[in-house]
């Protein structure tokens, strides 16, 4: 048996799972057993909250992350808040004296909202560790309580695991390497706002000017696939409008149960 698996690259679970949501991407009538629907939400969950993301077009997914970047006499300690769109790969980060679920609200409050309302394009889902600035009671955490009112659901990276934010940390280190380390051998900052200033300048640069090598961005930038794909949210919205009115018209058009004495 296993030598068959072998033969067809199925000789584990993983590959099997696989196969499966391929068959599936393939055939939207395939009617699968309640054990393969489990195995199938399992797996999800798992690449989930290990951070390996799905995502469909523009909006799908966020994922946002906190880095140190260091500290300046006169200014203190410098925490960058980082939003990355997942499918895009457009990146959206500023500064902070403080780590705190204020702070990781107000990236998307001042930045990362309005720039997906300038687009028209909604953001569904947003992926974090789970450090104190993103986690806690909804009724009095800044973070989560910015979440539930703008709608915007949160996925928690896997406990305890190796495996965190890569997305965002592939960027960090791209900017460590290509602003920080370069910014901080010819200027003296002084003020905070003078290097968000000019890491806001080499961001545009990046979102706008460079080709990027993510897998849905073909050689274009981060910018330029956003704003040449985000037809695929409205194409989305308008599927789950029409699926939605489906269920609600089969709910309303079921006839209604008669009781004869």
């Amino acid at each position: 048996m296993r030598s068959i698996g072998v033969r067809h690259d199925l000789e584990n679970f993983k590959k099997r799972l696989k196969a499966l949501e391929a068959l599936m991407a393939a055939n939207d009538s395939l009617i699968l057993t309640e054990a393969q629907v489990q195995a199938l939400e399992r797996a999800k969950a798992q690449r989930e909250a290990e951070g390996e993301i799905e995502t469909a077009h523009p909006g799908y997914w966020g994922s946002q992350d906190t880095y140190y970047v260091g500290t300046i006499k006169g200014i203190g300690r410098i925490y960058q808040q980082t939003f990355v769109d997942t499918y895009s790969k457009v990146a959206i980060v500023k500064l902070y004296t403080a780590k705190s679920a204020l702070m990781a609200a107000d990236l998307l409050n001042d930045r990362v909202v309005p720039f997906f309302e300038e687009q028209e394009v909604p953001l569904l889902r947003v992926l974090t560790d789970r450090s104190t600035e993103y986690c806690g009671a909804l009724q009095h955490h800044e973070y989560q309580l910015y979440l539930a009112l703008e709608d915007i659901d949160h996925t928690k990276t896997k406990a305890r695991s190796p495996q965190t934010n890569g997305i965002c940390e592939r960027i960090h280190r791209t900017i460590q390497e290509e602003f920080y380390q370069v910014a901080f051998r010819k200027k003296v900052y002084t003020a905070l706002e003078d290097l968000q200033a000019d890491l806001d300048e080499w961001l545009l640069e990046y979102n706008r000017e460079r080709p990027h090598s993510g897998k849905y961005c073909d050689g274009r930038t981060p910018l330029q696939t956003f704003r040449e794909t985000k037809h695929l949210a409205s194409q989305k919205m308008l599927e789950r409008q029409f699926e939605a009115k489906e269920r609600e018209d089969q709910t309303t058009s079921s006839p209604a149960t008669t009781v004869v004495e």
